[in-house]
């Protein structure tokens, strides 16, 4: 494919989907001109700030979510998306209700959120999910449906609503739900090494406890 037709693809794309409904489309340029060919987004994903979105290869970005990079947001590989999302790296509604009318014409709003936000590769983002500005997520983390998630959260960690509007809590390890599908399949192992390290491998297939710095 011409990179004159993969410069044009999505927006052709996108203007089909107005009459023919959402779709998903493979291949992603960022801002530095790195070609993601297996990657895949939706075109019907609003995405925001890209000169400082960073998707590396194989991401899923599904429907109807809001992909803020406006101040930095690296999504790694494989990560999946599903649909509406929210991952944001800025926010300014602490700002807009101390400021009222000024706000709109201020050009360093007193409490706006300007934060970079990273999720780790193969991590999963269940649906109606919100990923708050500086959010750090491990790899192979697995976050529920319905999640507020802030702040750090540990590899392979498996993230879920503790209460309605409270920030979600680590509920397990997504090394234990990988772990009967590994033993089923050991043509997998060396794929799975490959992103999640031997240790974790041999974790997932063992069921070895993890230690208290990896929770």
């Amino acid at each position: 494919m011409s990179a004159l037709i993969q410069r044009l693809k999505h927006p052709i794309v996108r203007l089909l989907a107005v009459f023919t409904g959402p779709r998903v489309v493979y291949g992603w340029r960022n801002a530095d001109g790195s070609w993601c060919p297996h990657s895949r987004v939706s075109t019907h994903a609003s995405i925001e700030g890209h000169g400082k979105l960073v998707l590396q290869d194989h991401v899923f970005i599904g429907h109807f979510n809001r992909i803020d990079g406006s101040n930095g947001l690296l999504i790694e590989e494989g990560v999946q998306v599903t649909n509406f999302v929210s991952v944001l790296s800025h926010s300014s509604h602490k700002a807009v209700r101390v400021m009222g009318r000024r706000y709109v014409n201020e050009a360093d709003p007193v409490g706006y959120v300007r934060r970079a936000t990273r999720i780790g590769a193969y991590s999963f983002i269940g649906p109606h999910s919100v990923i708050a500005p500086g959010a750090q997520i491990g790899k192979g983390v697995i976050v529920q449906g319905y999640s507020f998630v802030s702040g750090e959260v540990p590899d392979f960690a498996i993230v879920g609503p503790q209460a309605p509007g409270k920030p979600a809590v680590v509920l397990g390890d997504s090394r234990s739900v990988d772990r009967a599908l590994l033993q089923r399949h050991p043509e997998l192992h060396s794929l799975y090494a490959h992103w999640a390290g031997q240790d974790n491998l041999r974790r997932a297939l063992q069921g070895t406890p993890a230690s208290p710095a990896d929770v």
